[in-house]
């Protein structure tokens, strides 16, 4: 089973995006902080991991390339409402997707 963390400080998205990667078959864990989302990366050792940019306690896009550093094999979803402000990354390791979510364009950032 595929393991997904949602790092978002919108507890209701996070839960919807539970709800919704479960039925298809992933365990999810959630954070609302980065620093709780760096803790369990660590801990849980996800294979993909959705990050949204404004957290309360640092911005989540900057973190993202550490992470594909550290984390070679880690498929990033990068999350925002202002998909525009993003530094184009050629990488086939992250991806950009643009709140608000619908959940049918959701599945083309599973991998």
């Amino acid at each position: 089973m595929k393991k997904v963390l949602v790092i978002d400080d919108e507890v209701d998205f996070c839960l919807l995006m539970k709800q919704f990667l479960q039925r298809k078959g992933y365990a999810v864990e959630i954070a609302h902080t980065l620093a709780e989302g760096l803790d369990k990366l660590q801990e849980y050792h996800p294979d993909l991991v959705f990050l949204d940019n404004n957290l309360p306690d640092g911005t989540g896009w900057e973190m993202a390339f550490s992470l594909m550093r550290l984390h070679p094999k880690l498929k990033i979803n990068l999350i925002s409402a202002f998909k525009n402000l993003m530094t184009p990354v050629d990488s086939q390791q992250v991806r950009v997707l643009e709140k608000p979510v619908s959940f049918s364009a959701l599945e083309a950032y599973l991998y």
